[in-house]
């Protein structure tokens, strides 16, 4: 299966390793990366295993989400297609989830 990670779950990724190195934690910022790395991984060799999110944006109809292995309040929001995977967002769950992806 196909995996696309769009421009914006990339720059929350990005966005995520540099507050870490921001706070001088360079070795978090890598153990993050590394776990973003196999969590998309997992959901590409098991897509469905993600939890599904109810959501009003038609669009984002069978998203779903999975955690990021150490940074469990940090998910993946994806969907799967019948040939392709695609990586909405990287958000922490103190963010306004709903607020962002129902844009």
């Amino acid at each position: 299966m196909k995996t696309t990670v769009l421009p914006s779950a990339r720059a929350d990724i990005l966005k995520q390793i540099g507050y870490f190195i921001d706070l001088g934690l360079d070795p978090v910022a890598d153990r993050f990366l590394a776990a973003v790395r196999m969590a998309i991984d997992h959901v590409s060799n098991t897509p469905h295993a993600g939890s599904p999110r109810p959501m009003k944006n038609r669009r984002l109809l069978g998203l779903r989400t999975w955690s990021i292995g150490g940074f469990d309040e940090i998910k993946l929001y994806y969907l799967v297609t019948d040939d392709e995977l695609v990586i909405v967002r990287v958000l922490h769950g103190c963010r306004d989830i709903k607020g962002i992806l129902e844009v």
